[in-house]
């Protein structure tokens, strides 16, 4: 153990030394500040801090991320080239240590900058409403829609199997099924359209949606929705009466021993909106329905789109969620760590570069190209299918775990999803690549012996 500290020390004033860490350092030192006092959003001051922490975080962890890359694969590949490593391994220092120590220097030079630039993104973020001239009404706004951690309920899609079936027979039996389009192209283009009924709802017509545990941590909670309808209104807004509480109460009248929310809201269309209600009206056993009624005033459709609608509770607090944002970059930066020191193993150093460079991007839009597949004609997709999908299957999911689409909703990472993102992407997937450099490395040739 002396021995792979003593690495990870030396690892450690080798990066410092980098002008190239240098620059990085110094960028975030006055970027950060910069930002954080010009970052203006859209005028509001859940706006600035939404941009900021946004911009922040995104820049502290592509710097780092980059950083990672470059000092991993630099303090393997400059000793090897620069033959170094011939004074280390010929001391009682085995291979598998020196390896072991550069990680852990690149790993400990990780944390202390990110719990750095942490810090400062944190520290902005809190003290920002002292120095800005803001309203009552918009402080209130942050604390409710940014200050938190809001776990979010949504609806599943309806079940429509059985009335697809049925459709689709009726259609088969008088002979109007297209003859120029598959079944399953049409059972898709019956499901949207049953599905579509089940979100909409005509003039005087209610819709009722039921969440179970819901456990708000406030005094308030937030219907989430977005509205379209068949035809536009003059203005662009419809109003709709909105109902939340106990179940049994909206669904069959009876009596509820908790209050109900009943109040007319008139929003624009096609945009997401949010409605305060009294965390009160959520029943002890959890289970919360809410209602929407299409008003008679309006004189069209209106029916919610799959992502329309949605509850949200506080169930954390912002610093809570915030240190496992930052914990969810760090694994982010062990897995670039780990990548780094296995492409140095048998890459020399701008070819290691290159190629974790390449698996760094492509880690960052792998649900879009995954997605991508699909859309590719039937026999590319299937040479892609079993090569290049594959390698991507195999990369962490960046985009998926993007720490400002958690942090700027203000939405909870919960510790378990943190667990599950830990154990696949450092307990399993780092884990296998540095297995396979310390292979590598243990069977490489270091030098030649010339007699």
């Amino acid at each position: 153990m002396h021995s792979i500290w003593a690495i990870a020390t030396n690892t450690i004033k080798q990066a410092l030394r980098m002008k190239v860490a240098a620059v990085f350092l110094i960028l975030l030192l006055v970027l950060l500040p910069v930002m954080g006092f010009s970052a203006t959003g859209d005028g509001t001051l859940k706006g600035r801090l939404q941009t900021f922490v946004s911009y922040g975080l995104s820049l502290t962890s592509l710097l780092l991320c980059l950083l990672t890359i470059i000092i991993s694969i630099y303090s393997v590949a400059s000793d090897i080239e620069q033959k170094q490593i011939y004074t280390v391994i010929t001391k009682p220092i085995r291979r598998f240590e020196f390896l072991l120590g550069k990680l852990l220097g690149v790993i400990l030079l990780d944390v202390i900058l990110l719990s750095l630039f942490a810090v400062i993104i944190y520290t902005i973020t809190i003290y920002t409403p002292e120095f800005l001239n803001t309203t009552e009404a918009e402080r209130i706004q942050a604390n409710n829609e940014f200050f938190t951690a809001r776990a979010a309920l949504t609806v599943p899609a309806v079940d429509v199997s059985r009335d697809v079936e049925d459709t689709y027979k009726k259609l088969e039996i008088s002979n109007e099924l297209p003859d120029n389009i598959s079944r399953e192209e049409i059972i898709a283009r019956l499901t949207m359209q049953k599905q579509l009924a089940k979100r909409a709802a005509d003039v005087g017509q209610v819709l009722v949606w039921e969440f179970d545990n819901v456990e708000p941590l406030a005094q308030s909670m937030f219907i989430r929705f977005k509205y379209d309808v068949a035809v536009n209104p003059p203005d662009m807004q419809v109003y709709g009466r909105w109902f939340a509480g106990d179940y049994q109460y909206i669904k069959y009248g009876t009596e509820s021993k908790t209050p109900i929310y009943d109040r007319i809201h008139k929003h624009s269309v096609r945009n997401f909106h949010e409605i305060a209600v009294p965390a009160d009206v959520v029943p002890e056993h959890g289970h919360l329905a809410v209602a929407f009624l299409n008003a008679p005033l309006n004189n069209t459709v209106i029916f919610f789109p799959p992502d329309g609608i949605e509850v949200l509770y506080k169930a954390d607090t912002f610093t809570g969620n915030f240190l496992r944002v930052v914990l969810l970059i760090l694994f982010r930066l062990i897995f670039l760590a780990c990548l780094g020191i296995l492409a140095s193993t048998f890459l020399s150093f701008p070819v290691a570069i290159l190629l974790c460079l390449v698996l760094f991007s492509t880690a960052c839009v792998s649900g879009f190209v995954i997605e991508s597949f699909s859309f590719m004609s039937e026999n590319i997709s299937v040479i892609y299918s079993y090569t290049i999908k594959l390698v991507i299957q195999l990369l962490p999911k960046f985009d998926k775990f993007n720490p400002t689409k958690f942090l700027v909703p203000a939405r909870l990472l919960s510790w378990s999803l943190l667990a599950r993102c830990a154990a696949v992407m450092v307990c399993i997937k780092a884990f296998l690549l540095l297995l396979l450099a310390l292979l590598i490395f243990s069977y490489r040739e270091i030098a030649k012996i010339i007699v």
